[in-house]
């Protein structure tokens, strides 16, 4: 019987494909700030979209309280978590061989309840992985907001991920090739646009530095 707590964590697809490089894999939970996470829940699977960031060895997210999944989560649900970049389109001279260049990685485990102690910090460090330099600009949080929050954590170790890189350019077969026409690479990029400022802002009000330093490509994310 298959242990379900330990899932095989190699590619047996495009297995050339896959990475074990920690470097890699910390570079693109740093670059992208949403996550798919999935976990079975009442005799169903389901999966939900969340925002997160890498704190050290942990892969943190955080919601609210009366949250059913994220209290599923808190409770011990092995749950399987899903980070992906697509950095272009792989434009080759047949359907059959053109597709995307990407980087994803799943990893696995349980999560554990950030300590009410604790969570603070991990709080103000996911707030600077959103909005990097926001947290010197605000209040602290309140009491009331703090017990409204569930903090969790998964813990990034050496066999509980899989990482798959898709870097290359066409495999176009030989005739395709012989047969001419243009393939190449489309590069794809997400870029943080001009900020719009909420009506009841008063006139006037300067940008703060955190969202000035918002600029260009979104955490650095680029094309490979």
């Amino acid at each position: 019987m298959t242990d379900v707590s330990k899932p095989s964590t190699r590619v047996t697809r495009l297995d050339e494909k896959q990475s074990t490089s920690r470097e890699r894999l910390d570079d693109l939970l740093d670059t992208i700030p949403l996550a798919t996470v999935a976990l079975v829940r009442d005799g169903h699977p389901v999966a939900f979209p969340i925002g997160f960031g890498r704190v050290g060895d942990e892969l943190v997210i955080h919601g609210s309280t009366g949250s059913p999944w994220l209290r599923a989560l808190a409770e011990g649900a092995p749950a399987a978590v899903s980070v992906t970049a697509l950095d272009g389109v792989v434009v080759a001279r047949s359907s059959f061989e053109s597709s995307f260049r990407y980087r994803s990685a799943t990893l696995f485990g349980t999560f554990e309840v950030i300590a009410d102690d604790a969570k603070r910090g991990y709080l103000d460090a996911l707030t600077d992985r959103f909005i990097p330099g926001r947290t010197a600009e605000l209040r602290a949080s309140t009491r009331k907001e703090l017990a409204a929050t569930l903090a969790l954590a998964l813990a990034i170790g050496d066999d509980n991920w899989s990482l798959k890189l898709s870097e290359g350019w066409p495999d176009d077969a030989d005739e395709d090739i012989a047969a001419g026409g243009w393939a190449g690479v489309v590069p794809l990029t997400t870029q943080y646009g001009a900020p719009l400022t909420a009506p009841d802002v008063a006139a006037g009000t300067p940008l703060p530095p955190s969202v000035r330093g918002m600029t260009g490509e979104l955490r650095n994310t680029r094309a490979r």
